[in-house]
This record gives C-alpha cells, sequence and structure tokens, in this order.
C-alpha cells in the first residue's frame, strides 16, 4: 500500500507537526507533500522526514517562509496541482487547505483536521482587526478574498471519505462549517522526561507566543493587581516589548527558552496559567505532565483536556480572558491550593500520550480501509457528496460495524 502524508506547510514545530511526526511513526514509508517546506534538517529529523518533500510551486515565491499568508490567494490552486494518483492511501493533516488535494475513487482519503480554516471563519475579524484591514479597499479586498477561499472550503470538504478532528470543540466547528461529522482523536502531547519531581516554587506561569490572541496582556493585568503573586512569562513574539513596559515588578519575562528549560519552569510552577481559547491546547497537557495545575480560559480544548472535578480536579476555569475574573481565579486556587495533587495532573496527562494517538488512528485507518477495499473490490466509488457510502454498503453486506466520522447515521 503506497500511502502520502499531506500537510499545509512546513516551516516551524507546532503541535501540527507533532502530529505529522506521530502519522509518520505509524507510515514510516509515507511521501510527504506540502505547499513549501523551510524546515532545517534537524527539525525534519524531529518530525522524522526521511525523504525529500514534494512541495508546490510557492516553494519558489519569495519570503515565502515569514509571508506566507500574503499567498492565501494561491493557496487552493497550489494544493490542488499535486498528482496523489499513485497512492492507495492519503492521510491530510489541515488547518488551512491540505484537505483539498484532490483524490480519486479508488483512494481512500482520511482527513485529520485540526481546524476549518481559523481567518476564513469564525476568527475572520479578529484577522482583519489585527491586520489593519478593518476599512477602505485593502479591508474590501481581503473581505472578498476570504468570501472565496469559504466558498472553495466548503466544496472541498465533501472530498475526504473520513474526517478526524483534534477536540470534540473542533469536531462542532466541523459540523457547522462543512456539514460533516468527525471522529475525535485527541492529538499526541509529549509527556514528561524529566528524571525526577521537581520541588514547588513560588510563581505561576503562562507560556505561549506573545501575539494578541494569546492573552498574554490580561494575565499580566491580573497580576499587575496582586503585587504580591510572582508570575514568569516563557516565550517571544512581537508584543514582548510591549508587555514588558506594562508589567509590574512581580512580573518576569524569560523569553525564549528550550523545551527543557520550559519543562522544568512548568514542573515548579505552582499553577499554569491559560487565557487563550484554543482548538485543543497541547501545552496544556504538557503542563498537567510535568505536575503543574492549570488554571484556564472554560472554553475551546482546555474544557477537555483539563478536569475540574472533585474526583479528578486538576485545574480551575475563568469564565472570561479578562484581568479581573484571572485574578478571581488565581485567589480561588490559592484558597483550595492543598487540594491539588500533582501525581493527579500527572496522571491525568496520560490520556493524551503519543501511543494511544497512533493506535487510535491506524485502527480509524484500518477499518475505513477494510470497508473501502471491498468497495473497490466490487467496482463501487463514493456518493457525490463524500459521505462514507462506502464503508455503508459493505457493512450492510458483510455485518460490520461503522465507525464514526464518515457515516452521519452511526453518530445518532
Amino acid at each position: 500500500m503506497r500511502v502520502a502524508v499531506v500537510h499545509d506547510w512546513l516551516y516551524t514545530l507546532g503541535g501540527a507537526e507533532q502530529v505529522l511526526r506521530e502519522v509518520l511513526q505509524c507510515y514510516p514509508d509515507a511521501e510527504v507533500f506540502a505547499l513549501f517546506d523551510a524546515l532545517s534538517p534537524e527539525d525534519r529529523d524531529k518530525i522524522g522526514i526521511k525523504k525529500k518533500t514534494h512541495t508546490s510551486f510557492l516553494q519558489r515565491m519569495p519570503f515565502i517562509k515569514t509571508k506566507h499568508r500574503s499567498y492565501l490567494p494561491l493557496m487552493p490552486i497550489a494544493i490542488e496541482q499535486f498528482d496523489l494518483s499513485g497512492y492507495d492511501l492519503v492521510i491530510s493533516s489541515s488547518y488551512a487547505v491540505a484537505k483539498g488535494v484532490i483524490t480519486g475513487p479508488n483512494q481512500l482519503h482520511v482527513s485529520y483536521v485540526h481546524s476549518p480554516m481559523r481567518y476564513a471563519w469564525d476568527l475572520q475579524h479578529a484577522y482583519l482587526n489585527e491586520g489593519g484591514y478593518t476599512a477602505g479597499i485593502k479591508s474590501a479586498l481581503a473581505r472578498a478574498l476570504l468570501h472565496r477561499i469559504r466558498i472553495w472550503d466548503v466544496r472541498t470538504a465533501h472530498g475526504p471519505d473520513a474526517m478526524l478532528a483534534n477536540s470534540n470543540f473542533i469536531a462542532k466547528r466541523i459540523k457547522k462549517v462543512y456539514g460533516r461529522d468527525a471522529k475525535v482523536i485527541y492529538p499526541p502531547v509529549t509527556l514528561s522526561s524529566l528524571p525526577k519531581n521537581l520541588p514547588v516554587g513560588d510563581h505561576f506561569l503562562a507560556a505561549s507566543r506573545l501575539v494578541p490572541y494569546k492573552k498574554i496582556e490580561a494575565v499580566i493585568q491580573a497580576f499587575n493587581a496582586m503585587p504580591d503573586q510572582k508570575l514568569i512569562v516563557a516565550g517571544d513574539g512581537p508584543e514582548a516589548e510591549r508587555l514588558k513596559a506594562m508589567a509590574g515588578p512581580n512580573v518576569s519575562f524569560a523569553g525564549f527558552v528550550s523545551d527543557v528549560r520550559l519543562r522544568e519552569l512548568m514542573a515548579t510552577a505552582r499553577a499554569f496559567v491559560f487565557a487563550a481559547e484554543e482548538d485543543f491546547g497541547i501545552i496544556v497537557v504538557e503542563a498537567q505532565s510535568e505536575g503543574a495545575p492549570v488554571l484556564a480560559l472554560g472554553r475551546g480544548g482546555a474544557r477537555e483536556t483539563v478536569s475540574a472535578s472533585p474526583e479528578l480536579r486538576t485545574g480551575m476555569f475563568f469564565d472570561a480572558n479578562e484581568p479581573e475574573a484571572i485574578a478571581e481565579c488565581v485567589r480561588a486556587f490559592i484558597a483550595r491550593e492543598h487540594e491539588f495533587s500533582r501525581d493527579v495532573c500527572r496522571a491525568h496527562a496520560q490520556k493524551f500520550s503519543a501511543e494511544r494517538f497512533r493506535t487510535e488512528l491506524m485502527t480509524f485507518v484500518n477499518d475505513n480501509m477494510k470497508g473501502f477495499t471491498g468497495e473497490r473490490r466490487r467496482g463501487r466509488g463514493s456518493t457525490p457528496d463524500g459521505s462514507n457510502f462506502k464503508r455503508r454498503w459493505s457493512d450492510t453486506q458483510e455485518g460490520g460495524s461503522v465507525p464514526e466520522g464518515g457515516d452521519r447515521r452511526a453518530r445518532g
């Protein structure tokens, strides 16, 4: 079986690249396709890309690594130019356009959707505001472009034979935007590798890229109002200097830190504070794997990765990413800090291991492939809307079960 893995683009190592790494662990002989590849040889080794990446014409465009969003109008065309006709299985890892690759009726296409394209859908207005496209001709052109992208995005959502989502939060977004059901397989998280448990220090920790939507400013303002509580901010980004200028003396900045140093800061933090609304939020699970309770915004993926139940308490939630709500949550945690077990946090994080991800992914693909190959032997293709008719028809003939994510009837 020849396997192709399609990733949007490769220029940094993030959560999507962790998924790609584990997919390649499952299918080590797979060929990798991406709109462009600007990774260093060291980063390619970390992901496990052994062969030359197949790239599109965008690879030759100037400033592609730093200005790739400027080429958004060309991305749908570029992703459709990949010739995947020689592959039996296509797995797309998509947070932009990867799911839009063209496949034939005799190929199984499974798409792991990190999110429908954020800046084209529910976060459109935030991105327009951040980019300064709120008025004038540039705003009109940007809005017209995003409208066309949305049309293409919905049309190509019928292409994959089966869809996976990285959280229930994203599965709901997929249902709303694409009208399709998706099975949830949580992404792989690199759990603690520290040789021993470190003593807890006197600081709280916030860590992320310093950009507006991460809401680090609100966390800093909350601790400005609590001068007796120490906060360390790890990470770098375009907001760094502005945030440093507004921070009180109890807030310190570690800047960009290595993975090992970040894990040490997590392991010694009283709690990890996270104010962004994320699709899943790998860093939240990483903090718990180091034993740190999490104080998080009670929306998005954090609701699925942090437990606030009395039986299994690994964190607390605040209702809004506003300084007052964050400060109130921190004070409530301090009053109940003795109730939290760092061993419970570590045990809870094990649910999101890389081994679990690989097992669930391969089981899902194999289940779909069985029905798909049975259908292919009968010479039957997919239905016009791209739903999992092949698997459903095979099951009625052979008495099998329908996996989630393909046939909507199986979801009840």
